[in-house]
């Protein structure tokens, strides 16, 4: 049975932190590393959606299902197949359709709560937190959610001001006390990058 490897990828919103995981699984490949996101484990906000940047707050824990993330980092490390959901930005409700998701040699667990949530992290070996200014994590932000999203930036700028500081500073920031290793700006993201990878290629080929 394959023992997995957890790890979590945390840090605010636009820190770098999926972009990360995408290389880290491009390099270690697909066939031995999984990314399970965070994103996808929202609950249903379809009945109190009321507006681009409006009052549901996507940013706190209680947006989002971490017992359902728990139980299926669980069972991947059980050796399981699990079906991921799939959270629909344009509805706010999850789709029908689940992705599938098998157990790998290495899991990474991305999101910018996922270190704040102790059921979640009670299921990680270990976990990365990217700590980057907040003027380029909004940046980055605003440009996934127009492009992306199909979001305004009237409502991206709002939602930042009115939720996304406030819940990082709350919630986010205060999370990386549980990380093992803190990648703090921009320096240090290919030595990051370049240790992990190196690392754990010795976990999938020894």
């Amino acid at each position: 049975m394959i023992k997995p490897h957890v790890i979590g990828v945390a840090g605010g919103s636009g820190s770098g932190k999926t972009h990360f995981a995408l290389e880290l699984q491009r390099i270690l490949g697909a066939e031995n590393c999984l990314i399970v996101y965070q994103d996808n484990y929202y609950i249903d906000q379809s009945a109190r959606f009321d507006g681009d940047g409006g009052s549901v707050n996507f940013d706190h824990p209680s947006s989002l299902d971490f017992s359902l993330l728990a139980q299926g980092l669980r069972q991947l490390k059980q050796g399981q197949t699990i079906q991921i959901p799939i959270y629909d930005f344009h509805t706010h409700s999850r789709r029908k359709e689940t992705i599938c998701g098998e157990p790998k040699k290495i899991i990474l667990v991305d999101g910018i709560l996922i270190l704040n949530s102790p059921e979640v992290r009670a299921e990680l070996d270990e976990a990365v937190f990217f700590d980057t200014p907040e003027s380029l994590r909004f940046a980055r932000r605003l440009a996934r959610d127009v492009h992306e999203r199909g979001r305004t930036p009237e409502g991206v700028r709002k939602q930042f001001e009115l939720q996304v500081r406030p819940m990082h500073n709350e919630f986010v920031e205060p999370s990386k006390v549980h990380a093992h290793t803190l990648v703090k700006d921009l320096g240090e993201y290919s030595s990051a990058l370049e240790a992990f990878t190196e690392r754990l290629s010795v976990k999938l080929f020894n």
